[in-house]
């Protein structure tokens, strides 16, 4: 199996001068060790700087102690407990220091519908290159969208010679309608969505403000979700379908390896950014504490402004995730067969 897209050597933690993205923890234990948080498994045991870390993610196998949580809280790290490889998206805990610059520009562009519309133009442009979006209305890009892809499920039923029938699914269960492609589809795109909902979250970005997509909790997952179905989980259900291989598992392993392989999740990270925070934006990488004022814009926080004035106004932040990615992965579990 290919390695995951964030996979380093666990030693090189301490030569890293900035924060790095993410660690993955799988099939290891958590814990903390003064301003650090220690993960064990049988094969090594490996110190991380909590304060280096924008977001850590635990897969499967992982145990996680209250002390750690707490650490990595008062550092602003992210926490997310994800499935296999990132594949999924379960829950997620938000430390309190952690910047709100994204999330903040974020609420600025889908409350103004100029703004709006010219990333939901942004979002459209990724999908078709080379074409000019720029005038587009939204009715006309959603029509043009749905041109594209049931073109694209009638290229890759003759690519496979699977027959195609039509979109069938039923919402709040990946795995429940339609015959054995239609459900494949729809596990795989429910893996899909963990894992741009584990990006957005570890970005400090809202899943819930979409620009495309509205009235979800989830909206801005499925906008971002959407920019990689045709390259990822529409030709993965129709390759697994002609193989015969039509369990959910079979949906969510066979995604799991491809967006290890391609390193999606990387392009994912630089896609919410570009799109949030395009060329240009100022946006500086610090974490700032802050007050909003009605002429100023921001004040400095954590100050007694009884009788005090300061002229000089802070900007918000950016939580800045770096293009650093690492990996503690302990070795399989194994059966003890020595005895009788």
């Amino acid at each position: 199996m290919a390695d995951i897209w964030w996979k380093a050597h666990p030693h090189d933690l301490h030569r890293l001068a900035d924060r790095v993205s993410s660690v993955y923890v799988e099939r290891s234990h958590v814990d903390r060790d003064e301003n650090a948080v220690v993960v064990i498994n049988k094969r090594e045991t490996v110190r991380v700087p909590a304060a280096m870390v924008a977001v850590m993610l635990l897969g499967p196998g992982t145990r996680i102690t209250h002390g750690a949580v707490n650490l990595l809280a008062d550092s602003g790290t992210t926490v997310c407990w994800v499935g296999e490889q990132g594949v999924r998206m379960y829950a997620a805990g938000l430390g309190p220091s952690r910047g709100a610059g994204l999330l903040n520009r974020q609420a600025w562009l889908v409350s103004r519908t100029k703004e709006r519309l010219g990333v939901a133009r942004a979002m459209y442009r990724m999908r078709f290159p080379g074409e000019d979006v720029s005038t587009a209305t939204m009715q006309q890009l959603r029509g043009r969208e749905g041109v594209r892809i049931r073109k694209l499920y009638q290229a890759e039923s003759r690519r496979t010679s699977v027959p195609w029938n039509g979109r069938v699914y039923k919402a709040g269960d990946a795995y429940a309608a339609g015959d054995d492609l239609n459900r494949l589809l729809s596990a795989a795109n429910a893996a899909l969505y963990g894992i741009c909902h584990a990006v957005i979250t570890g970005l400090g970005a809202s899943p819930g403000l979409g620009f495309v997509h509205t009235g979800l909790a989830t909206s801005f997952v499925l906008d971002i979700a959407d920019l990689y179905k045709a390259e990822y989980t529409i030709p993965l259900a129709f390759d697994l379908a002609k193989q015969g291989h039509t369990e959910e598992r079979d949906a969510r392993l066979g995604l799991r390896d491809r967006i290890a392989q391609d390193k999606l999740l990387g392009r994912i990270v630089h896609d919410v950014k570009t799109l949030l925070s395009p060329e240009g934006t100022d946006m500086p990488d610090v974490e700032a504490n802050e007050l909003w004022d009605e002429r100023r814009g921001t004040v400095q926080g954590g100050v007694n402004w009884a009788g005090a004035e300061d002229g000089a106004s802070t900007t918000i932040s950016d939580p800045g995730m770096g293009d650093e990615h690492l990996a503690v992965i302990g070795p399989e579990f194994t059966q003890d067969t020595s005895s009788p």
